[in-house]
């Protein structure tokens, strides 16, 4: 009776509501304070009903890892697909930065997740989460190298270098901004406007 009971339970929270209990418990309190007894009863499961669907922690965390990337890909992907194929560079990376932002945001336990902890977890889970974290970082690469073949971009410019920059300055909002109290939007232009148009007057004055 007691292994029926599990599976009842089991089945009426699923895969999402263990994996969103994880999320939240690792996003604050990191990896290692994290066991799988605690995301049981986050989740309100017992803690033997997590392996119906999950083999170790391991393998949670690896999931919600790939799936903070994921969801800040396909927003990225999704924004610039909306672009008209002739779109300005300008607006190619304003999208990108909304894109980024605004899936930081909207997805706050899993990217948090994966901001904050992706240097605690172990080698193995680290190179399992590489493909999906390569393929965001390539896509981008590739798009920054684009505009600036095409000289929408400064050709002394290093790109790897100014995609970090990028996704630290979006990558720390996490730490302050609160989407239930600002504007999300607002602060997304704000930040388009000072890495398209920098933050120095251009009245020929030397700083």
């Amino acid at each position: 009776m007691a292994l029926s009971n599990e599976v009842a339970e089991n089945a009426e929270v699923g895969r999402k509501g263990i994996l969103d209990a994880a999320a939240q418990l690792f996003g604050r309190q990191g990896y290692g304070a994290v066991s799988l007894r605690m995301i049981a009863e986050s989740a309100g499961i017992k803690a033997g009903s997590i392996y119906y669907h999950f083999a170790s922690k391991d393998a949670i965390i690896t999931e919600i890892l790939d799936a903070g990337i994921q969801a800040v890909h396909d927003e990225v992907r999704d924004r610039l697909a909306a672009l008209d194929a002739d779109a300005p560079a300008r607006d190619v990376l304003r999208a990108v930065i909304h894109g980024h932002l605004g899936a930081l945001l909207e997805h706050g336990d899993y990217t948090s997740a994966n901001v904050r902890i992706f240097g605690q977890v172990p080698p193995a889970v680290r190179d399992a989460n590489l493909p999906v974290r390569r393929a965001y970082e390539n896509f981008l690469d590739d798009l920054l190298s684009d505009l600036q073949t095409q000289g929408a971009i400064r050709g002394d410019i290093n790109l790897p270098r100014f995609r970090l920059m990028l996704f630290g300055a979006l990558n720390a909002t996490l730490e302050w901004f609160d989407p239930q109290k600002g504007d999300a939007e607002g602060l997304a232009d704000d930040y388009a406007d000072m890495f398209l148009n920098g933050i120095l007057n251009r009245d020929g004055e030397k700083i």
